[in-house]
């Protein structure tokens, strides 16, 4: 699935909003985050995952098509007791965009794919196993990027990070690399817990950069705009790649060079993906 068939694909910013609030779904769509997640699992008690769908398939009516696009169900995890009828809900309402928690194998991905053949796929990887598996489930079908799943990974490792989850560092490089390797989207980084600590918040935001990943979680709208900041690309990464545009438009889609550097399809997909995320044409 090219990563550009949908905005999810170069979006930066995600906001989580529980499902069981629907008075917030309006209110996350206009924060100005480039995808809003409707969450059905971490959010969402046991008691209350009924009453959660039913407010989606209420609310959903409501959007604009240009809204749904931006908008992701993120389902309970695989084996769950609530699995099914979240995937049921997805099918129903035609999401652009399912997350799935705690991705762990291939089946479990390409299963939802047959259920869902128009959605794109976002894995959220947060345990050993699904670490483990990074290669299969990044090369899933309908695969549109891969999500960190920090906090969970932590529990399941017996992890205590320090402040800038340094012990988490090998992870993160697998799961941009594994993206990397698949030829999709660059990850989404996991979630900053502190919504007020404005230096951890574009810290954590920047590391997400450097390393490579392409976008990351905000659990609160006041993370949104510092997260946005911090992946917007520089003037000379712009520049960049309107040239590489430029320089395969030249050359019809054949090999090209361009200041001794081979411009291959990634590298075009990339600069295609910069321009998107800067809003440039």
């Amino acid at each position: 699935m090219n990563p550009l068939d949908t905005p999810i694909g170069y979006s930066s910013s995600f906001l989580f909003v529980p499902g069981t609030r629907p008075e917030r779904f309006q209110k996350a769509l206009d924060s100005n985050a480039d995808a809003v997640i409707i969450d059905l699992e971490d959010a969402v008690a046991e008691e209350d995952k009924e009453r959660a769908r039913d407010a989606i398939r209420s609310a959903w009516p409501t959007f604009s098509a240009e809204q749904k696009k931006r908008l992701i169900i993120r389902s309970n995890s695989p084996g769950s007791k609530f699995y099914a009828a979240d995937l049921i809900l997805a099918q129903e309402l035609e999401v652009a965009c399912l997350l799935i928690p705690k991705s762990e194998s291939l089946d479990q991905i390409n299963g939802a794919a047959q259920i869902l053949p128009k959605t794109a796929i976002i894995p959220m990887i947060e345990t050993a196993l699904g670490l483990d598996h990074l290669k299969e489930i990044a090369n899933s079908e309908q695969v549109l990027r891969l999500a960190l799943g920090n906090i969970d990974l932590q529990v399941d490792l017996g992890m205590v990070c320090d402040p800038q989850e340094t012990e988490l560092q090998t992870a993160r490089y697998q799961i941009v690399l594994a993206s990397r390797l698949a030829q999709i989207a660059p990850p989404i980084d996991g979630v900053t817990p502190s919504t007020d600590d404005v230096e951890r918040i574009e810290d954590d935001a920047q590391r997400s950069k450097r390393m490579g990943f392409g976008g990351k979680l905000c659990i609160h709208p006041k993370q949104v705009g510092l997260v946005k900041a911090a992946f917007m690309p520089t003037a000379a990464e712009i520049s960049w790649a309107q040239r590489v545009i430029e320089a395969d438009k030249a050359s019809k889609g054949g090999a090209v060079k361009l200041d001794g550097r081979m411009i291959d399809r990634p590298v075009v997909l990339l600069a295609q993906r910069t321009l998107a995320v800067a809003g440039k044409p």
